[in-house]
């Protein structure tokens, strides 16, 4: 591994994330200020990365998933999405968020090695669910950050208090609008993950693969219940804050909860 590659993204993500907080601290002139140099700096902190951890988890003997390279890996796909959802719609706000902890990860993973977790090359659909699974997490991961923004913004302009950067976002039936776009496509590869975890997986039961499986099917439910009742019932607000805050860190525990006990914990 490179070492100095991870520590140059960790660098441009910093970078880019100041960029994007003076942007929202500019508040309503935010709007008209050129969100390009942030946008760069986000590109190329990736573009830095993402080979590095390519090589990282692509080993001659398999794929090299152990729980820190997982982590970057999940940041990194988060960056990228965001990314690509930024140049076409106003979410780069999420950025100042995500962008931080994208480079801790970048960090940690060079900092603290792992061995174990290597998945042989020889299961195509053990392959395709694994990359389901991180693009569903990555969305839903996104879209928790867009909930707590929501969160942020709707009890300022409750208290009539739209100061600071709470004027950069945008209109909260936006921000709505956005945040339930998210969890729907998140909600689609997540419904993916789960049917081909069933049809190439061995037993989706087994010893070391039960609590991931509970909590992704308890997750898969829970964001089941809060379409139908945005469909239904228009549910929004801090109903609908509530919900996706729910379902991620129910999501979260089951992606990293018992890859973290099994590989750290119990080694």
């Amino acid at each position: 591994m490179n070492m100095s590659l991870p520590v140059i993204a960790a660098f441009l993500y910093i970078g880019a994330a100041v960029l994007l907080g003076l942007r929202l601290i500019k508040g309503a002139e935010a709007k008209v200020t050129s969100k390009a140099a942030p946008l760069l700096l986000w590109f190329a902190a990736l573009a830095v990365h993402l080979p590095s951890l390519y090589a990282d988890i692509l080993t001659p003997s398999g794929l090299h998933l152990t729980f820190f390279n997982m982590v970057s890996l999940v940041m990194d796909v988060i960056a990228l999405v965001l990314l690509a959802t930024a140049v076409v719609r106003p979410v780069e706000s999420l950025g100042v968020f995500v962008l931080p902890m994208a480079a801790l990860a970048a960090l940690v993973r060079i900092a603290v090695p792992a061995d174990g977790g290597v998945i042989g090359y020889g299961n195509p659909g053990l392959q395709a669910h694994i990359l389901l699974s991180i693009l569903a997490y990555s969305l839903f991961a996104i879209a928790a950050v867009q909930a707590v923004l929501l969160a942020i913004q709707n009890r300022h302009l409750r208290n009539r208090r739209p100061g600071g950067f709470i004027r950069a976002l945008p209109p909260l039936d936006t921000m709505e609008q956005l945040l339930f776009q998210m969890i729907a496509v998140g909600y689609v590869l997540l419904t993916l993950a789960l049917v081909s975890g069933v049809h190439y997986l061995e037993d989706i039961f087994a010893q070391h693969l039960v609590h991931k499986t509970t909590l992704s099917i308890f997750a898969w439910l829970l964001f089941s219940v809060l379409l139908w009742g945005r469909h239904y019932f228009g549910w929004r607000g801090r109903t609908a804050i509530r919900w996706t805050l729910v379902g991620f860190v129910v999501l979260m525990l089951a992606y990293f909860g018992s890859k973290f006990v099994l590989e750290l914990i119990l080694g």
